[in-house]
């Protein structure tokens, strides 16, 4: 948006008015920038003028690519402006411009040019590292669809390799159709935002805990203490993956924990071991204000000291029943299952008077999906290939801080966060 949305004669974007693009491309030194705005400003003649309509400027490695999108108007009074003759007058400041700085400047007209419709999308490709077919693929898809690729930027380096694209002229349900089939091909992860305040909104994240935030499932290893590892395995793959309801598989996983001391759950609590990227994720949305918290189909007695250790600000998750010292097989209160998890998001938000949408939710299985489909983003890590189809996005990166990413911050951007 411009500063003064008023509008103004001289800048109406009428098809009449010519238009023209000047590309500034050499190696970069000072001055160049500049030299070549001087030149514009001192470019109008009489009642007509140039104004600057878009500017675009990159440096790769010390070669500079700059381009900057002119109109020739005609001011109060004065007489439409001749295409020919305003292109002409651009060449020969383009010449003055070159012979002054050294750099190459091709003057384009765009009078007739339109850009594609549609909402603009960024398009974030990850990998470690991204290949080149991956890039080339997305490239391809996109136009194939009819979008266009008006920018590129490098997001991160490290643990992973990002770049962001700004896409126009394609929906967003084609647009995820089009690049999955890349994703899936490639191995790089790839995922689809519209442009616009929404993404840079977010205030709150949800993170499921088993094999989302911790890795592994700490019912797993528990049964494994209590002698039933390859049963309970069984049963929380087929949950998992959406083949079993949710809160009846539960029940029966910690049924077969009957008679377990409850000491095994500090041992299992103390030998967790964080997803790569957890503290650096959690750490850095906490410093840009957000509220982060966890919402586990697991148990209070891991979870809570889990939450107070990371200094997150909720939690909610099962409790296991205990009786004499020991684990009844039984679970206390209200159960956290797939519905239940997205009312516990729903009512964080609330609890912090933050919308929905501007809301996160990150997970694995499909005891998930309402929490991803209720949040303004949902992203599936590392997830089942039920989950991965009807997330929002995914991503299959081990590194959990990848989310940054996807949310459009840039590495230097985490790196200033560190306090």
């Amino acid at each position: 948006m411009p500063l003064d949305p008023t509008p103004r004669t001289t800048s109406d974007p009428c098809p009449a008015v010519p238009r023209a693009l000047l590309t500034v491309t050499g190696e970069d030194h000072p001055g160049v920038t500049a030299r070549l705005f001087t030149a514009l400003a001192d470019a109008g003649e009489g009642r007509r003028a140039i104004e600057v309509a878009d500017v675009e400027q990159v440096v790769v490695h010390g070669q500079l690519v700059l381009g900057v999108e002119v109109t020739a108007v005609a001011l109060d009074g004065g007489a439409p402006v001749d295409e020919a003759a305003f292109l002409d007058r651009l060449t020969r400041l383009a010449a003055e411009v070159a012979a002054a700085t050294g750099m190459q400047v091709q003057v384009d007209s765009v009078t007739e040019q339109r850009g594609p419709g549609g909402r603009a999308h960024h398009v974030i490709v990850l990998g470690r590292p991204v290949p080149p077919a991956a890039v080339a693929g997305a490239a391809s898809a996109i136009a194939g669809i009819g979008g266009n690729i008006d920018a590129i930027r490098r997001l991160s380096d490290y643990p992973v390799t990002s770049f962001e694209l700004t896409v126009s002229g394609a929906e967003s349900t084609e647009l995820r159709t089009a690049l999955a089939s890349v994703a899936a091909t490639t191995g790089a992860d790839i995922a689809v935002e519209q442009v616009g305040l929404a993404r840079r909104s977010k205030r709150l994240i949800v993170l499921d805990v088993d094999s989302t935030l911790v890795r592994g499932e700490v019912i797993d290893e528990l049964a494994a203490r209590a002698g039933r590892a390859s049963e309970v395995a069984r049963i929380t793959a087929a949950a998992m993956n959406g083949e079993l309801d949710f809160a009846e598989s539960l029940r029966a996983r910690v049924g077969a924990l009957a008679g377990l001391p409850v000491s095994v759950l500090d041992e299992v609590r103390e030998h967790l071991v964080l997803t790569p990227g957890a503290r650096t994720l959690i750490r850095t949305l906490k410093r840009l204000g957000f509220r982060c918290g966890i919402v586990s189909g697991g148990f209070t007695q891991i979870t809570d000291p889990l939450a107070a250790q990371l200094g997150l600000d909720f939690a909610a998750a099962n409790t296991l029943e205990v009786a004499d010292g020991c684990l009844t097989g039984g679970l206390v209160g209200e159960i956290v299952d797939r519905a239940g998890k997205a009312r516990a998001l729903a009512r964080f938000a609330d609890q912090y008077g933050i919308p929905l949408d501007q809301t996160v939710a990150v997970g694995d299985g499909a005891n998930d999906l309402d929490m991803l489909s209720a949040a303004g983003l949902g992203i599936a890590f590392n997830a089942k290939p039920y989950v991965r189809e009807q997330a929002h996005t995914a991503l299959n990166q081990p590194y959990l801080d990848a989310v940054l990413q996807v949310l459009g911050f840039t590495r230097d951007e985490v790196l200033d966060a560190v306090p």
